[in-house]
């Protein structure tokens, strides 16, 4: 029983931070691309890439690499909810 209650642990941490990483990842990238191309001003992750000579679009990779983590968890979610209903 504890095994089990251990693998159940582990899944609903692995799936929250997959949220938080997304979320994290997708409004910095974007935001900071946003607020780069806006205001010619770099920081955050934007100003992080700047620094390491990555180009303008490195952000929006950012953002893109946070929205795809968004959709991976919104996917096991939704599987996962669905997987728990009887018909």
């Amino acid at each position: 029983m504890p095994k089990q209650q251990l693998k159940t642990s582990d899944t609903h941490s692995g799936q929250g931070l997959l949220w938080l990483f997304g979320a994290i990842l997708a409004i910095q990238g974007f935001g900071s691309a946003i607020t780069e191309a806006g205001w010619n001003t770099s920081f955050g992750v934007a100003g992080l890439l700047r620094a390491a000579h990555i180009p303008e679009w490195g952000t929006l990779l950012v953002g893109c690499a946070g929205t795809a983590l968004l959709a991976t968890a919104a996917r096991r979610h939704y599987t996962k909810s669905r997987g728990h209903r009887r018909p």
